[in-house]
């Protein structure tokens, strides 16, 4: 019979294959108020993305790697869901790295790309066009470097003249570090269409995981339009 460590263990693998499960979360700011710091939008998101959720005690890759090292079923499981051991990296670089995020739709001219790796104050003052009624995914490109990360989710909060009018939340899942990066494709949405929904928004975007570390966060203008060529 597993020990606890090897029970332990296979909670922290298995949280690996739980793979990206899209919740859209659409609520009005029921404050009418002013935005909240991010910190609160933060927890307020992850009490609600998955209620009753409980994360697994983290344990890093060498940790997994060294238990039960007689037990040949258990090293081949690990081998499986870990892959080979993971790079050496630089250590300045972050755990988890969000490299950019690309707008896929067939009715687009072209696809729109958000690169995430250099100025992202920058990204305020860019405005990113969506037509109204359109079908879109959208691909997050992360690499992840040095140890497991568990429930990486990405929230975005959406505002127009200063108040919050959607927050979405979108799970992503966990992932163990490895040279290559991971992409992750969302489910399919439609742009919202109408009067009232055309003009300019303000995003909050924000990565994060069980355990509430904020990888990445920043702010980028959106702009809905009724064609594309507004």
């Amino acid at each position: 019979m597993l020990g606890l460590d090897a029970c332990e263990l296979g909670a922290q693998l298995l949280e690996l294959l739980r793979l990206a499960l899209c919740a859209r979360v659409l609520l009005a700011d029921k404050e009418g108020g002013q935005s909240k710091p991010d910190e609160a939008l933060e927890e307020e998101v992850l009490d609600e993305a998955v209620p009753g959720y409980q994360a697994p005690r983290r344990k890093s890759v060498l940790e997994i790697l060294q238990l039960d090292p007689g037990d040949a079923s258990l090293l081949t499981y690990k081998r499986v869901l870990l892959g080979p051991p993971p790079p050496v990296v630089d250590p300045s670089l972050p755990d988890v790295q969000v490299m950019r995020l690309t707008l896929l739709s067939e009715q687009a001219p072209a696809p729109v790309t958000m690169d995430l790796t250099g100025n992202l104050a920058a990204l305020k003052d860019q405005v990113f066009v969506l037509k109204e009624g359109v079908d879109y995914r959208v691909k997050i490109t992360f690499k992840v470097n040095r140890e497991i990360v568990s429930g990486l989710r990405c929230v975005h909060h959406t505002y127009r003249r200063g108040l919050r009018v959607d927050k979405a939340v979108c799970m992503v899942g966990s992932y163990g570090p490895r040279a290559q990066e991971y992409e992750f494709v969302t489910a399919m949405e439609e742009v919202p269409r109408g009067l009232l929904v055309r003009g300019p928004y303000v995003v909050s975007s924000l990565f994060t995981d069980d355990d509430r570390t904020r990888h990445l966060s920043w702010e980028w203008g959106l702009l809905i339009c009724r064609d594309w060529a507004d």
